[in-house]
């Protein structure tokens, strides 16, 4: 019996560590990919998570599920591909730890995953699916993701969602907000960040969380705002909690997908419908998802810079 199962990238993330006097950046690289992020927090404080996925049988491929699977994430349900290479994504920053991405793409491993690949037996032994955007993209990943959304829902799952956009990779961003839309209309959960918001809607945090959740069916939505904390509303309450705050920054990579993870852990613990969380029962949600964020973001990586629970509850014990 799983508690999450996500579907989704499983990529290397190279970040800039350096660069030359022509400018030619040194890189480090490091595993990540959004749903494996968010996999690798869950099952860091004690949840039993599956990845659904697709990587090259590369070098990296390989690395990656033995990196997935070291971390506690079950790997049977990544294929291993031999015609087609694991994804790797780029990733300078800027001086205050932000990101911009590059992608080798074209295509990668994790858009090549057909729904004929998917072992629903995962699915069927899951509390929760959890999904993203990036295998909304193209195809098949496009078809396979949004058929692993149905069959979730007919088997009573809760679906959680976490839009991730990364504009580079839609040749259309029309298409992009057609997708992303689509994503909100089959979510019980949503994390998504106040660019993404912004994006859509063209709202400020507090009104994105309205509409997501007044209009798209969202039992609860998590409107993240970088450092400036993360928005909660629900059926019975609405706020904002305050993000870390003295902290150096590194890298913000994953950071939102631990989050996710962190929350929907919590959520877990608690054993509670989303939608019948109180005030207070959101306050401590988003507080352990906060500090957990903002550990994360003092090291480099994704899966790599998961913190422990123990780091996690003391600083969100002084947060508070």
């Amino acid at each position: 019996m799983m508690d999450v199962v996500a579907l989704g990238e499983l990529l290397i993330d190279f970040t800039c560590i350096g660069s030359d006097d022509d400018g030619y950046p040194t890189m480090a690289a490091h595993p990540g990919g959004a749903p494996a992020n968010y996999l690798a927090a869950l099952a860091k404080f004690g949840a039993r998570t599956a990845l659904l996925g697709k990587v090259g049988d590369d070098a990296f491929g390989r690395l990656l599920v033995s990196t997935l699977r070291k971390a506690g994430v079950e790997t049977k349900g990544v294929v291993c591909a031999d015609d087609v290479f694991t994804t790797l994504a780029f990733v300078t920053l800027d001086q205050t730890g932000n990101r911009e991405f590059s992608f080798a793409r074209k295509p990668g491993a994790d858009t090549c995953l057909a729904f004929e690949e998917l072992d629903l037996s995962l699915i069927d032994g899951a509390k929760v699916f959890h999904f993203g955007s990036l295998s909304l993209t193209g195809e098949p990943a496009r078809t396979a993701t949004r058929r692993a959304v149905e069959y979730a829902k007919k088997q009573g799952k809760l679906i959680s969602y976490d839009p991730n956009l990364r504009k580079p990779l839609w040749p259309d961003l029309e298409e992009a907000r057609e997708q992303l839309l689509w994503g909100l209309s089959q979510a019980d959960v949503v994390k998504i960040s106040d660019e993404e918001v912004d994006f859509l809607f063209g709202l400020a945090p507090e009104e994105g969380a309205d509409r997501i959740f007044e209009r798209f069916g969202a039992k609860l939505v998590f409107v993240t705002c970088g450092g400036d904390g993360c928005v909660y509303k629900n059926a019975n309450a609405k706020g904002r909690v305050a993000a870390l705050k003295n902290i150096t920054v590194a890298d913000t990579t994953g950071a939102g997908d631990i989050f996710g993870g962190s929350a929907m852990w919590k959520l877990l613990e608690m054993g509670k419908a989303p939608g019948s969380l109180s005030a207070g029962e959101l306050e401590t949600i988003v507080g352990f998802a906060c500090a957990s964020a903002g550990l994360s973001a003092t090291r480099p990586g994704g899966i790599s810079s998961v913190p422990g629970l123990e780091d996690v509850l003391r600083c969100w014990n002084n947060m508070e």
